[in-house]
Order: structure tokens, then C-alpha cells, then sequence
């Protein structure tokens, strides 16, 4: 004799009414969840990903590929001007705090609403404070920086 299955009520789970709106994420948020990018998409190409414990050093991760190792500070962008991205190349105390290379050898900048990573060797931002970032245009070379744009090739010392 077969037993028949017991029938169970299905139960609706709904959010709390009182749930607020979902609003964009802070500064810090954002910086946080770019890191969180960040990390994914680096291991998914195949590098070694190390963080850093606390937040006193001036570099976010250090990236490793084989025996290479970089220091990387990772900056993003959410909203843009005319059709620019910009991300600043200096810590949070301002323009006198400009990244050097005897700090990181890379920042690595994410622009949040077009899902688009620039790889930007800190010699090339020659002590600006500001980098202004073009993913909405074809890559042109009037753009200092859209060469780097998507370049993870940087960090791969024997490319194949």
C-alpha cells in the first residue's frame, strides 16, 4: 500500500511593511562594495588576493602572479559630469595626501554604472588629484586615461 505525501500549506514570505526604501549606498558603502568587486574580479582572472589587516596602510590589496607582487588602491565612481567619470588619486585627507609610487604601484579604478575596470599605473597620474575617466566614448587617445581602461594586462608580467 503506497503512503500517501503529506500536504503542507505553502506560506507566502513577504517583506516587513515597514521596510524602507532602498536608497543608494554611502561613500563608504560604495568604496566597500568596489572592493568587494574588486577582489572577485581579480581572482576570477587568476591573481592571489591579499587584504591588508586594519586600514593604515595607503594601498586597499596587494595582487600577486607568480612571483610578482603590486600594492593596488581601488577607487570608484557612481555618478558623472557631462559624460566624465571622475575618481580622486589621493587618500581621504585631501589633495596634499596624492598617492606616490613609493606607496601603491596601481589604482584601480571602477566606474559602478558601467561595470568597467582602469587599471592606471600611479606613474601615470603625475601627481594629479583628480583622474577623469571616459567609458562612454571609444577608446581615444586625447583621453590620457582610456588605455587603461580594462587593461589587467598591466599586471600580468608574461602575458601570453
Amino acid at each position: 500500500m503506497k503512503k500517501q505525501r503529506e500536504v503542507r500549506p505553502r506560506i507566502a514570505i513577504k517583506p516587513p511593511s515597514n521596510r524602507k526604501p532602498l536608497r543608494a549606498p554611502t561613500r563608504k558603502r560604495q568604496g566597500e562594495l568596489a572592493e568587494l568587486a574588486f577582489m572577485s574580479k581579480a581572482a576570477s582572472l587568476g591573481f592571489g588576493v591579499a587584504k591588508p589587516y586594519g586600514d593604515s596602510e595607503r594601498f586597499d590589496f596587494i595582487l600577486s602572479w607568480g612571483r610578482r607582487l603590486w600594492r593596488v588602491q581601488v577607487k570608484s565612481t557612481r555618478t558623472a559630469k557631462r559624460g566624465v567619470y571622475e575618481i580622486s588619486a589621493h587618500g581621504c585627507w585631501g589633495a596634499h595626501d596624492i598617492y606616490t609610487k613609493d606607496e601603491i604601484d596601481f589604482i584601480v579604478a571602477y566606474v559602478v554604472p558601467k561595470k568597467v575596470w582602469y587599471i592606471i599605473p600611479i606613474e601615470a597620474t603625475r601627481g594629479r588629484k583628480r583622474l577623469c575617466l571616459h567609458p562612454n566614448v571609444p577608446h581615444k587617445a586625447c583621453y590620457k586615461y582610456e588605455k587603461y581602461r580594462e587593461a589587467w594586462s598591466l599586471l600580468n608580467p608574461n602575458p601570453s
